[in-house]
């Protein structure tokens, strides 16, 4: 912990390099592609209309949340995006240091700039999409009240999470490069285990203690669920639980950076 703080202040101080690292991130992302930018929200765009088809016209499970397929759109839309964000980061985040070892190497580069630009980019491209989030839940009867207000708390809370994640990730693939293979599964898995495509509510998860208390030790779950409250639910977030779930966050950033800065010294060797 004594190291963090003044870790933190020389990071803000790089703030600019990092503005600008991830203006060419974004830039690079899209270049050569004729839709540019509106693949940052199509891509879950298209995602929402396959696993609406999926769940809400062919398998139709027997809950309210599936009766009206519009709705539904809304609810599986306001979870894909920021698990995009969350899934691009952390995959990203993977191979971020080996990817950019030219700049390891150069002994005024804080290497701990490279995660936070991977997870600054996928929040822009996160931000992006809200507006069509936006969009689609007023043409499909929905609406937007004072809880959503509440959003940017929610979004703080993920970003402090993603940004502890990836650099636990980014330093610990360095050594074991195993890792961005097991991630791939990983992630499905965590997808999965996560109220993203299904409801808290669902019978099954009501009924079962061990699949309640698997999805509450989910820090994603809470933070999921915090965005169906805002933008589904039109309801007040539930403070305990994303409250608990902030305290996670923090300590995972705090064990992922002291990870990271034991390790950064062996970064330019090994990339």
């Amino acid at each position: 912990m004594a190291r963090l703080i003044p870790n933190l202040r020389r990071l803000f101080k790089y703030r600019v390099l990092i503005q600008s690292l991830v203006g060419r991130d974004l830039k690079a992302r899209y270049r050569g592609s004729v839709l540019g930018f509106v693949w940052s929200f199509l891509n879950p765009l298209l995602l929402m209309l396959v696993y609406t088809v999926v769940f809400a016209l062919i398998l139709k499970p027997r809950d309210a949340l599936f009766d009206n397929p519009l709705m539904y759109s809304i609810y599986l839309f306001s979870g894909l995006l920021p698990w995009s964000w969350f899934l691009s980061s952390t995959l990203e985040s993977a191979g971020v240091l080996m990817a950019n070892g030219n700049l390891i190497k150069k002994i005024l580069f804080p290497a701990e700039v490279l995660p936070v630009v991977t997870v600054t980019a996928n929040l822009v491209n996160f931000l992006f999409g809200l507006p069509v989030l936006f969009l689609l839940i007023f043409l499909f009867g929905g609406k937007l009240t004072v809880f959503v207000l509440f959003l940017p708390l929610v979004i703080v809370i993920q970003y402090i999470f993603c940004l502890g994640f990836a650099l636990l990730i980014s330093a610990l693939t360095v050594h074991f490069r195993d890792i961005r293979d097991i991630l791939n599964n990983l992630m499905t898995l965590w997808f999965f285990s996560t109220p993203v495509i299904y409801s808290m509510q669902l019978a099954p998860i009501q009924n079962s203690r061990t699949l309640r208390t698997i999805l509450s030790l989910n820090p994603m779950t809470h933070i999921i669920e915090g965005y169906h409250s805002a933008l589904y639910y039109n309801g007040l977030i539930h403070w305990k639980r994303l409250g608990v779930t902030f305290l996670v966050a923090l300590a995972v950033f705090w064990i992922g950076y002291s990870v990271f800065d034991r390790l950064r010294d062996s970064f330019p060797e090994e990339v």
